[in-house]
């Protein structure tokens, strides 16, 4: 819903509310003191996803200087890993085949949380800080609108007055001056960052140049591959009907088992042996092209285990199916469905697939590289005997006679041939 801010005089009986995504950093908190320039009471909401070494009582104190009437800062974290990582790596969620939706997937966990607290303080609008060119914003609003049809959204980077106000950094930085905001005085990052316990995504600035190399101290969550132990690292991941239960490092004996603790292990692991980085363009749903740099490394270790395991364990159709609905789950998320009808079929579906993929991968990690040493299941539809080129035995059980292959190759070539024929007839070669 688009929505033009009017001021909101303070002979009003009772302001109306807001409830501000709100991260400590310059644009929000420009944004927050602006929203209480136009009249509302801003509560500021601070979504605990695993940010690296984020100083959340910092960011409260900050939050009430630049005028919001409370600030909710909500651990996140075990939801975030449980019920929006682990249905990602379920099906195999991968977008454009290469990006593996890191921010994608935190969107509807922060936007359920902040319309449940506009809920409780009684809040008709939420508000967020997201460009008018990106992603976010599309995500934002359409999580919030099919959890809630009444709420209103603010979204201050596209509204005409904030953007006349506000034309580039120097002019909010004189804001902040105005106002007494702090600034942070370290220097200004070359390119934006999104962290949460998925990944780490690094783009615009320098980076907005596809050609544009980066510097290893970029990286947050990873190590380069020359700078990975020489000894591979040696893990088993075991999984309940395609849910990651446990971890097992056999190098070292460590064993994690509560969700949370095992998803931020296997990031610790996997980014100690350089696992988990790509550099892509990708194509934003609203039709640009976008240069971004990922780092990924637990989600990258649990989708390999995970994808192995199923190849043992899935029928084959099933996996031909499933795979079709794991691209349609990428781009539902990606592009901000995640609370729609159709997601809600395609999570049901990829949930029922599920039933039988338990069991245990055995994996080596080396200088970026994730290795499969083997696999096990209870519920294996792999029969080494069947499968063995041996000439005699393996098929008795099953009615499996290879000279019925003949018959099997006869039967599929005869399109084929009907094909080659009316080619030869036209004179194609």
């Amino acid at each position: 819903m688009r929505l033009t801010i009017k001021n909101f005089t303070m002979s009003t009986p009772s302001k109306p509310k807001v409830v501000l995504a709100y991260s400590g950093g310059l644009d929000t908190s420009v944004i927050l003191k602006w929203l209480c320039e136009k009249g509302f009471d801003v509560i500021a909401f601070c979504a605990d996803v695993g940010q690296h070494h984020e100083d959340f009582e910092a960011v409260k104190a900050k939050a009430v200087n630049c005028g919001a009437i409370k600030c909710i800062v909500t651990d996140l974290r075990a939801d975030f890993v449980s019920n929006y990582i682990f249905e990602a790596l379920k099906c195999n969620a991968i977008y454009e085949g290469r990006y593996l939706l890191g921010t994608s997937v935190a969107r509807p966990c922060i936007a359920k949380e902040m319309v449940r607290i506009a809920h409780e303080e009684g809040a008709t609008y939420v508000a967020h800080g997201a460009t008018g060119k990106g992603n976010d914003q599309v995500r934002f609003e359409m999580c919030a609108q099919a959890l809630d049809a009444k709420i209103r959204t603010i979204a201050p980077w596209r509204d005409a007055e904030f953007i006349e106000s506000f034309k580039g950094r120097s002019d909010l930085l004189a804001y902040c001056t105005k106002h007494g905001i702090p600034v942070d005085a370290k220097p200004k990052s070359n390119y934006s960052i999104d962290e949460n316990l998925f990944h780490t995504s690094y783009e615009s600035g320098v980076l907005e140049d596809a050609a544009a190399t980066y510097e290893e101290d970029m990286f947050k969550m990873t190590v380069s591959p020359k700078a990975a132990p020489e000894e591979s690292t040696f893990i088993d991941v075991e999984f309940v009907k395609g849910i990651p239960v446990k971890i097992t490092n056999k190098s070292d004996g460590t064993v994690k088992a509560d969700p949370l603790e095992l998803f931020m292990y296997a990031n610790e692991i996997a980014g100690a042996n350089a696992v988990g980085r790509i550099d892509i363009v990708e194509n934003r749903f609203v039709g640009i092209k976008s240069r971004g740099v990922y780092e990924t490394p637990g989600g990258t270790l649990l989708r390999v285990a995970h994808m192995d395991l199923e190849g043992i364990c899935m029928d084959r159709e099933v996996k031909r199916i499933t795979e079709g609905l794991a691209n349609e789950f990428a781009r539902l998320c990606y592009n901000g469905f995640w609370f729609a009808p159709e997601m809600d079929l395609i999570r049901n579906s990829i949930t029922f697939s599920q039933k039988d993929v338990t069991g245990v991968v055995s994996l080596e990690l080396y200088k970026g590289n994730v290795i499969c040493r083997g696999r096990t299941s209870p519920y294996a539809l792999y029969n080494p005997d069947l499968a063995s080129m041996d000439i005699e035995g393996g098929g008795e059980s099953f009615d499996y006679n290879p000279s019925d292959a003949a018959g099997f190759i006869r039967i599929n070539a005869v399109r084929l041939k009907t094909y080659a024929a009316l080619r030869a007839k036209q004179g194609e070669h």
